[in-house]
């Protein structure tokens, strides 16, 4: 059977980085964690670190390699939340942690990855057959930063 697992290149502090993931996202867990017992381009035995994790039920692999591509918005992890709580509770964790907000529901963590904090129901509510609600929603989302539930809900109607 096949397995499809998303893969992060990190510069340092790959343990740290799983640590925070794993302790703000919730139903999530740290697996293995594999030190390479030889020297590789991005450095000497030991110094290539891979740790394995799963963040609501996604498998994730995280390498500690050294400076290659620095992340950027071709690849977020995006968090649907059922409530605002739930999104008000990621957000801030985020931010206390060295996270900088974006637009739109989005962040970048102190390790530069991007990030998308969004409630379940914005898919449906901008997917809608009914073009005008779709458009109000997403008229008023472009003018967040932080998801509202109350005022996408409103702008739904």
């Amino acid at each position: 059977m096949l397995k499809v697992t998303s893969n992060l290149w990190f510069e340092k502090d790959v343990k740290q980085a799983v640590e925070f993931y794993v302790a703000t996202i919730p139903n999530s867990s740290v697996g293995r964690t594999t030190v390479l017992p030889v020297e590789t381009p991005s450095g000497p035995l030991g110094s290539v670190i891979v740790v394995e994790f799963n963040l609501g039920h996604q498998d994730f692999v995280a390498m500690q390699a050294g400076p290659l591509d620095a992340f950027n918005h071709a690849f977020s992890i995006s968090v649907e939340c059922e409530t605002q709580d739930e999104i008000d509770g990621i957000w801030s964790a985020f931010l206390q942690n060295g996270g900088v907000e974006e637009q739109c529901g989005w962040l970048r963590d102190r390790w530069g990855l991007c990030w998308q904090i969004v409630p379940r129901v914005l898919s449906d509510m901008i997917a809608s057959r009914d073009l005008e609600r779709a458009k109000r929603v997403t008229e008023v989302m472009m003018t967040m930063v932080k998801l509202d539930i109350a005022k996408l809900t409103e702008a739904y109607g």
